[in-house]
């Protein structure tokens, strides 16, 4: 199972950057996501992300 594009900007909408890979995981959690997009939130490389652009990028690579 992927995640798509919209489910990203479902889960990620409202959230204020720069943003912890942590926090970003709790925030994913708390919105109801999907198990495979928290792996993929997980598996990130950065500890942190400046941007959306910049957590996009890091998700897409995943996927």
């Amino acid at each position: 199972m992927t995640v798509t594009g919209l489910q990203l900007q479902e889960y990620l909408a409202g959230l204020d950057y720069p943003v912890s890979r942590e926090d970003l995981f709790r925030w994913a959690q708390e919105n109801g996501a999907s198990t495979v997009l928290l792996q993929m939130v997980q598996a990130l490389p950065a500890e942190q992300f400046e941007s959306p652009d910049e957590l996009a990028a890091a998700l897409t690579t995943l996927s």
